[in-house]
């Protein structure tokens, strides 16, 4: 009798806080309480009467994913490993073979040995296909098989893999693998100092300091930050690199949220390490989140130079919410303002066409820097100088997302020897070679204009089309296809920057690839001419 009375009473006492808190929370509230109830009841009548055996946690898992397929890429549940990786990736240190690692449904890929490390010193490359870990094969392995590389120090793990056709095995023993934020940095001359900072976990800031105050030691009196193909990672590690280079109390970023404790300013709270020196910042289109705040703030500042391409466009922040049984919510909670003011998110999530896309933003906003220069928000960052050779092309980019470039360069390593970087040249020879490999392969691109006419053939309007303007259309769509190998050579700048970094790689690694650009990237080249003729460096900033 107790407990019923307990329940009678709890009810006026929550609807008089409701009605407190407002209409629309207790709508909210009553629907939200309401689908759960629907949710639970259909979830045990489904594995309690549903005809075979279920398996309620793979259900489940599916059921969450695919909630929050809805909303954006960024919010998503991470099951305990999830949440073990997600440490690994902002500590920046992990045990395991010390590889770049992409995984597909029947192998996994290697795409880039790391230096030193058990990978390599197993003899593995880039290209080959691992098949087995273990006793486990990849194709029969329904997670993420790559989690299985991972293990204690010191523990041996037997590998089979493909190359070139070939089946092989070897055994590696894991080791303590450290991810530095700055893999490389170097005098490019006498006084302009050239520093790559390639993710923003933990170690960002320091070792991004420790950077620039040696090359400050080897008489660096300019810089060039290169945070190009940089992803993003801690919002604070972004604003303590913005704080070596910008005064104490310097506004930085702004994130709003609809919950008001997300609703912050971000100020460097330090001293600057060198709040003078010329600096320019390198941007290309894989810039995104963390860096486009460095890059972004560093430009509303008037601090900086911005070199290259405009960034990705991720305006927006997440934070790790603990959930039970060690799990979490990696959810969106607001979006990020650079000091100006703009927002630099470019797709928008919640304003979908009719296929579920999300859109781009066309229209943007003007805003001013701290010297009255105009900046534009909702597409990035935008270079206050382009380089050609560092934008992207709708070509380029499939080139590089169904692997052409990188399973060329593999052919390429295991048919030419290159004993010294300096020596390394792409030649237009090598570029043809590359277009008959494009011609063999099953590479398949479709362009815009392509999708256009195939809707228009297949949907309700091919109704209205005559036999003539059906045929019309067919002889455009061969043509196209017929130009998309001639659109090679429009593009062979871009692409052949693709193919020459990949290629490098293969045969000196990421720090011969970054001591290459010294001599060899335009941006670089660009940004350090750039530099050396301080009173245009001066005059783009006003």
């Amino acid at each position: 009798m107790k407990k019923i009375m307990r329940k009678r009473v709890l009810v006026p006492i929550l609807a008089v806080t409701f009605l407190v808190i407002g209409s629309s929370f207790k709508s909210d509230f009553f629907e939200i309480a309401k689908q759960i109830e629907i949710f639970t009841t259909l979830f045990k009548e489904l594995n309690m009467n549903y005809v075979d055996e279920t398996n309620p946690a793979e259900l489940m898992d599916t059921a969450i994913k695919n909630m929050l397929e809805e909303l954006d890429p960024y919010t998503k549940f991470l099951n305990e490993q999830d949440v073990e990786s997600y440490r690994i990736n902002n500590a920046g240190e992990y045990s395991g073979i010390g590889a770049l690692v992409r995984t597909y449904k029947d192998r996994l890929l290697i795409i880039e040995p790391h230096q030193g490390y058990p990978a390599d010193k197993a003899g593995l490359k880039a290209g080959d296909q691992i098949i087995q870990i273990g006793d486990v094969k990849v194709a029969d392995f329904k997670d993420n098989a790559s989690e299985l590389l991972k293990g204690a120090n010191g523990s041996e793990i037997s590998i089979i893999y493909k190359r070139q056709g070939k089946i092989s095995s070897t055994t590696i023993t894991r080791e303590g693998i450290e991810v530095d934020a700055v893999p490389f940095y170097e005098m490019v001359d006498d006084k302009t100092g050239y520093i790559v900072l390639s993710k923003f976990n933990a170690k960002a800031s320091s070792q991004t300091k420790d950077a620039l105050l040696d090359l400050k030691g080897k008489g660096a009196e300019r810089i060039i930050l290169d945070l190009r193909d940089n992803p993003g990672g801690l919002l604070s590690e972004a604003i303590n690199v913005t704080n070596l280079f910008v005064p104490k109390g310097e506004l930085i970023v702004t994130t709003k949220s609809k919950v008001k404790k997300f609703n912050k300013e971000y100020r460097t709270t330090k001293n600057a390490v060198d709040a003078e020196i010329p600096l320019v910042v390198l941007v290309n289109g894989s810039s995104a989140s963390a860096s486009e705040i460095v890059s972004g703030s560093l430009q509303d500042l008037d601090r900086a130079v911005i070199m290259g391409a405009r960034s990705f466009g991720k305006g927006l922040v997440q934070r790790p919410l603990k959930l039970t049984y060690g799990t979490q919510l990696k959810v969106t909670i607001s979006r990020y303002y650079t000091s100006s003011g703009r927002c630099i998110q470019a797709l928008d999530y919640w304003n979908r066409d009719e296929k579920g896309n999300a859109t781009r933003h066309t229209e943007f906003n003007d805003f001013t820097t701290r010297n009255g220069r105009k900046v534009q928000d909702g597409g990035g960052v935008l270079p206050d100088i382009e380089v050609a050779t560092v934008k992207t092309n709708d070509l380029t980019m499939a080139l590089l997302q169904n692997n052409v470039i990188f399973d060329y360069a593999t052919n390429y390593y295991f048919n030419h020897n290159i004993e010294n970087v300096d020596n390394f040249k792409f030649t237009n020879s090598d570029f043809n070679e590359f277009k008959a490999f494009v011609r063999q392969s099953n590479f398949s691109f479709e362009t815009k204009a392509e999708k256009a006419i195939k809707t228009a053939l297949s949907g309700e309007e091919n109704d209205f089309l005559g036999q003539e303007v059906k045929d019309s259309y067919k002889t455009l769509l061969a043509n196209i296809q017929k130009g998309k190998i001639s659109a090679l050579d429009k593009y062979q700048n871009e692409i052949q920057k693709n193919l020459e970094d990949e290629i490098v790689k293969r045969y000196f690694y990421r720090n011969g690839l970054y001591q290459y650009y010294l001599n060899n990237d335009d941006a670089i080249l660009a940004a350090t001419e750039l530099l050396g003729n301080n009173n245009k460096y001066k005059s783009i900033l006003q």
